[in-house]
């Protein structure tokens, strides 16, 4: 598939057919991952890969909450047909570390001087390297969060380090009708004059 048309018609799904998803496939999408940028060539980046099942059962179980205040019942009835699910994990450890060596010139591990969380801002183009090759594997994909109240059972359930946060969540699978409907059904995209400012704002 040409870029172009990957970067058009990439769109979060969220209901998948009972196909499974090649392992080729699986394998393609996470050896794209870490073809993804990172500061410094930190790398502080892993990947949890759940494709039977049981694992998927375990992370759902873990992961999804008793009650919510919105009804979340189509999103995660569409979502947990995904056959493939990968947990994408960053290491801010790893950044620190690799910044507190010599040809960085920082000398501690102080976080302060980082703008923003690089680690997760790698992670995240990370995962969309990871959604975009789905695309070309013409597969779905969409990546959503771990509600915060769950993540230290979704990490127990998986034995995730200390080390490593839960970035996000990439589903991935063959796409079906129906699911739960995206914003974009509710909101327009953005024209580029109003996003897009040359030479200053």
């Amino acid at each position: 598939m040409e870029f172009q048309d990957v970067v058009r018609t990439r769109r979060m799904h969220r209901k998948f057919t009972a196909e499974p998803v090649p392992s080729e496939a699986v394998d393609r999408i996470t050896r794209n991952a870490v073809r993804a940028p990172s500061a410094g060539f930190s790398q502080g980046w892993a990947f949890v890969v759940l494709e039977t099942p049981e694992d998927r059962d375990r992370f759902w179980a873990a992961s999804t909450p008793d009650t919510s205040e919105r009804d979340m019942s189509a999103w995660l009835d569409g979502m947990r047909t995904a056959p493939v699910v990968v947990l994408a994990l960053a290491s801010k450890a790893a950044y620190l570390r690799r910044y507190a060596e010599k040809d960085k010139g920082w000398e501690d591990l102080d976080e302060s001087r980082w703008p923003v969380p690089f680690w997760h801002v790698d992670v995240g183009m990370a995962s969309l390297l990871m959604l975009q090759t789905a695309v070309d594997e013409g597969l779905g994909a969409c990546f959503f969060g771990v509600p915060p109240a769950h993540v230290p059972a979704v990490r127990a359930e998986l034995g995730i380090p200390e080390e490593f946060e839960i970035t996000g969540v990439v589903a991935v699978g063959h796409p079906a009708d129906g699911g739960a409907k995206g914003s974009p059904t509710r909101r327009r995209r953005k024209p580029l004059d109003e996003v897009v400012h040359r030479g200053g704002w």
